[in-house]
């Protein structure tokens, strides 16, 4: 059976990458095209054997440039050593075409991508070329490998400072950090892009750094649904968009996060500017991974997956860091397949984020947008030492009163919620009015709803809550409450309501 494992020959260079790879990214110079190093003995799939029959073999993330003919060259990453003479490389394009014996030249660096001002307001594919139809980009234009270390641990900076969303529910329950991670985790059409989109628009104005955006295995419309956007919104001119389709093959998939941190990377440690990192969706870096590693003939772990889910995961997350004073925030779609939160891939990428934002089929359902959960979601920010006592005391209330109500919504179910005591039945008509109240239109949707996005501040979230909690909005009607943003705007629809002389739709009191 064939193995990864780099063998000891006198000919094979050392095998990983962080002995090759020098964090000053002064690469070896590429090999001479005086003649080809090597040629395709197979082909299959994305997978190709190469044969060289004189040097040292290229290191594995070695970047080969397979001659295609009457075609452009073929880039492909070095993955394995099968014997003294032969490499099995991952194309990160289409092999349609290609054809034993077909020259490979072994650049002698991992893949580089261009990277700097340049970069800015443009939308490229793993290997760095525009994809949406603009200017060639500069000959000068600098270049990074995108296999790197981690920051060491002395140079990382802590992220404590709180990232203001607009969004109700994620200030309150789930606070993102400048300089963290946090993942939203949801089953299909809960509405994950969406609230990566709204975080997008809500950050306009609050942010003023770079943002890069990693499209893993996305579908052309959104693609370009996203360039739009963000070109109407007069934020393209900071942003890099990095795509890989869902129609390319699983190597172009499985590296474009790569791709899009290395930018990221360059922003931050030459520039000295905070970038905003988002990815949609880390799940399909792991499928693509899964791909990949059936590709190889490596053996699969539990539920299919690769045995290397642990380790590509972790090599991805854990560059994704703050140097200094100068900050990556990273911003990540997670699909959590059939809605099990046990799967490998889910529990892997859940390991290394600060705040979970986790969305309910159930309330989607219900038609509680967003959808977050404010019991399965958390937070490490959510302590009174980051968010003041009053913020850490009101979260905490806002959890005991949902939770209650859902111990309580079977016994509500068979027998009413009239034959529940009046503690139980004010702690529920709280509970419901306080997820009325974490709901809000978003601006990506206005054009679907024709109801205006809310913003609003931490401040007044915290004062809607309290406010329930303490009971000043136990006579309201609970629409009233939905598809608010402050309470203000809520008190406003209440009084009109009362001078109507008719309860809204869905407005029945508890």
């Amino acid at each position: 059976m064939i193995t990864n494992t780099p063998l000891s020959f006198g000919a094979v260079r050392a095998a990983k990458p962080s002995d090759w790879i020098p964090d000053s990214q002064a690469m070896v110079e590429p090999a001479s095209r005086d003649e080809p190093l090597g040629r395709v003995c197979a082909v299959r799939g994305a997978v190709v054997d190469v044969a060289f029959d004189v040097g040292a073999l290229p290191l594995i993330d070695e970047a080969l440039e397979i001659c295609a003919d009457d075609a452009s060259p073929i880039i492909a990453e070095v993955q394995a050593h099968l014997d003294e003479c032969t490499v099995r490389a991952l194309a990160l394009r289409s092999t349609d075409g290609l054809r034993r014996g077909a020259h490979v030249w072994a650049s002698g660096r991992p893949i580089e991508v261009p990277v700097g001002d340049a970069m800015l307001g443009r939308l490229i594919d793993v290997i760095g070329v525009p994809g949406d139809n603009g200017l060639a980009l500069p000959v000068d234009v600098p270049r990074r490998a995108i296999h790197r270390k981690p920051p060491p641990l002395a140079s990382r900076g802590a992220g404590t400072k709180i990232f203001g969303t607009g969004i109700k529910a994620i200030d309150l329950l789930t606070p993102l950090a400048q300089g963290g991670k946090a993942a939203m985790f949801g089953g299909a059409g809960v509405g994950k892009t969406v609230l990566v989109m709204e975080l997008i628009h809500a950050m306009v104005e609050r942010y003023q750094g770079i943002s890069v955006f990693a499209g893993v295995g996305e579908r052309c419309r959104e693609g370009h649904e996203m360039l739009n956007d963000m070109r109407n919104s007069g934020v393209l001119s900071r942003t890099v968009l990095v795509y890989g389709q869902m129609n390319e093959p699983p190597g172009a998939r499985w590296r474009v996060p790569l791709t899009a941190l290395t930018v990221a990377e360059y922003f931050r440690d030459e520039r000295h500017q905070n970038v905003l990192l988002l990815m949609d969706n880390v799940f399909r870096f792991v499928q693509a991974g899964a791909e990949v590693s059936g590709l190889l003939g490596r053996l699969p772990s539990r539920v299919g997956y690769q045995p290397t889910l642990a380790t590509e995961v972790a090599a991805l997350q854990e560059r994704i860091m703050s140097v200094g004073d100068v900050s990556v925030t990273a911003i990540e779609a997670v699909y959590v397949p059939a809605d099990d939160f046990t799967d490998p891939a889910v529990t892997a990428i859940a390991a290394h984020v600060d705040s979970m934002v986790v969305l309910s089929r159930s309330m989607a359902a219900e038609g509680m947008y967003p959808a977050i959960d404010p019991i399965a979601s958390s937070s490490v920010l959510l302590d009174p030492l980051v968010v003041g006592d009053e913020h850490a005391e009101i979260a905490i209330e806002v959890r005991r009163a949902v939770e209650h109500y859902r111990e309580l919504q079977d016994v509500i179910s068979l027998l009413g919620v009239e034959e529940l005591g009046a503690d139980d039945r004010r702690i529920v008509g709280r509970a419901r009015r306080l997820q009325r109240f974490l709901t809000q239109p978003f601006t990506v949707t206005e054009a679907f709803t024709g109801v205006p996005g809310r913003s609003v501040a931490v401040a007044d979230t915290l004062a809607g809550c309290k406010a329930i909690v303490d009971g000043e909005c136990d006579d309201w009607q609970e629409s009233s409450l939905y598809m608010v943003g402050t309470l203000d705007e809520a008190r406003a629809r209440e009084q009109a309501t009362q001078t109507a002389g008719a309860p809204s739709p869905g407005g029945k009191k508890t």
